[in-house]
């Protein structure tokens, strides 16, 4: 669906009514195999918001980060994708794959962006793709694209910490959040986007669940590699949540039942406002092992009452 909007940029006269959408620029699922991290920082000043008044966003943040569920998925390869048809007007394909605040993590000062390409549309409009795979980069300045084609894969080159593509959007050179694109969002959403299929707001949930046989490590569970197998003889059962989104004062509750009952019921307030976190809650293994059998460990982030997201994970041991 084509929406007509007129724009206004800061204080100047409306730019005539202009037809512009786009489509998801990742081959992924949003709330089940990608999520968005940070949107467009809606605040003029040194403080930081999205446009709907909540903390997914950071100063000066111009796009929409697309974020994978762990470096796994990033390592297995997902696709970017053209969110309109238009003309690459410039590539970079040379920067290595490596998370900021990594041993050895390159200096990406003035090329933030990483490996990525710009794409010039009509009417002034243009698009930007960033933190792209090193090598992966299918088109070349020049090339004309559509809408939806892929143009490489999710990377983790530039200024990032986690594995995502950044998406900006600009209209004669200025940032425009696709969506809130006419700036009238008062903490909520907006009554138009660009978006050609609706993309709800997700204030935060749960990034992943798993199960190991002590805390794991933080590197591990971003990773994607600290859940695993247990079983009758494993020494603790913990049940570990990867969450975003979290704010002081949200709960994080963990709860696992197995064949004799609830083994694990633990609850636990956030004192502070985090863009990703993770909690885990265990327990040691009784007297003669765990009983064989399946178990249920779900993990749910609550704020002011109601339930914003929750997970569960089966496990099987025997």
């Amino acid at each position: 669906m084509t929406r007509a909007l007129a724009l206004t940029l800061g204080l100047t006269a409306p730019c005539p009514v202009l037809a512009f959408d786009l489509l998801q620029p990742i081959t992924c699922t949003l709330g089940d195999t990608c999520y968005i991290q940070n949107y467009a920082d809606d605040d003029p000043g040194p403080a930081t918001r999205d446009f709907t008044c909540g903390p997914l966003s950071y100063d000066g943040h111009d796009g929409t980060d697309f974020a994978l569920l762990s470096l796994a998925a990033q390592a297995a390869g997902v696709d970017v994708l053209a969110a309109a048809a238009g003309t690459v007007r410039g590539v970079r394909d040379e920067m290595a794959d490596q998370l900021q605040g990594s041993p050895g993590a390159p200096d990406v000062t003035g090329r933030e962006c990483g490996n990525g390409l710009v794409i010039t549309h009509p009417d002034g409009w243009e698009t930007q793709y960033c933190h792209m795979a090193l090598g992966s980069l299918a088109v070349r300045p020049g090339d004309l694209v559509a809408a939806g084609q892929v143009l490489g894969r999710v990377g983790l080159s530039g200024q990032t910490e986690f594995p995502h593509v950044h998406l900006t959007l600009r209209h004669n050179g200025t940032a425009i959040d696709p969506f809130d694109p006419l700036a009238t969002a008062t903490c909520g959403p907006a009554a138009d986007t660009l978006w050609s299929t609706p993309i709800p707001y997700v204030p935060g949930g749960l990034i992943a669940v798993g199960y190991a046989d002590a805390v794991p490590a933080y590197d591990a569970v971003k990773s994607g590699t600290a859940a695993i197998a247990l079983t009758t003889a494993s020494p603790a059962l913990v049940l570990w949540a990867f969450l975003y989104g979290g704010r002081a004062g949200d709960q994080v509750t963990l709860t696992v039942t197995g064949p004799s009952g609830i083994i694990v019921d633990h609850a636990e307030p956030l004192d502070r406002t985090q863009a990703q976190l993770f909690r885990a809650a265990g327990l040691r293994a009784p007297p003669g092992g765990w009983p064989a059998g399946e178990y249920d460990g779900t993990a749910r982030l609550i704020r002011d009452g109601a339930v914003i997201d929750s997970l569960t994970q089966s496990l099987h041991i025997d």
